[in-house]
């Protein structure tokens, strides 16, 4: 869980920010609702496999620094989807930075998926954060 305010390690807002978003996995779900994604099992079909027990943890903490809610699922009354609350929204250009970067300087990367009406990236042929 994100630390809370009292118990923070620094005022820097880097270090705060790192706090909420800088395990392996938080950045990737951000990624997958911002290009459309909303269950579980889209979350599962990620490229990068993320395990359920992982995921079910990164959601959760997700939704409990308001970066993403729960919504009921317009396919099955038991279940619900995810979507990203305005304060996770925020968060576009934040990775769109962290795409061009990588495309500029990690050799072989690419932008394999990409949210709805995105512009095409320098160096990509796949719009996509």
């Amino acid at each position: 869980m994100p630390r809370s305010p009292k118990r923070r390690r620094s005022v820097c807002p880097v270090a705060c920010t790192l706090d909420i978003l800088g395990d392996k996995w938080s950045l990737l779900v951000i990624r997958d609702l911002l290009c459309g994604r909303s269950t579980f099992r889209e979350f599962l079909a990620s490229p990068e496999r993320i395990a359920t027990n992982i995921l079910t943890d990164r959601l959760d903490r997700l939704v409990a620094v308001e970066l993403v809610e729960t919504v009921p699922s317009p396919a099955r009354s038991d279940r619900h989807s995810y979507r990203l609350t305005e304060r996770g929204r925020s968060l576009l250009p934040l990775l769109e930075a962290m795409r061009d970067w990588g495309l500029a300087h990690i050799p072989g990367s690419r932008a394999a998926i990409s949210p709805p009406n995105a512009p095409t990236p320098p160096g990509s042929n796949t719009p996509a954060p």
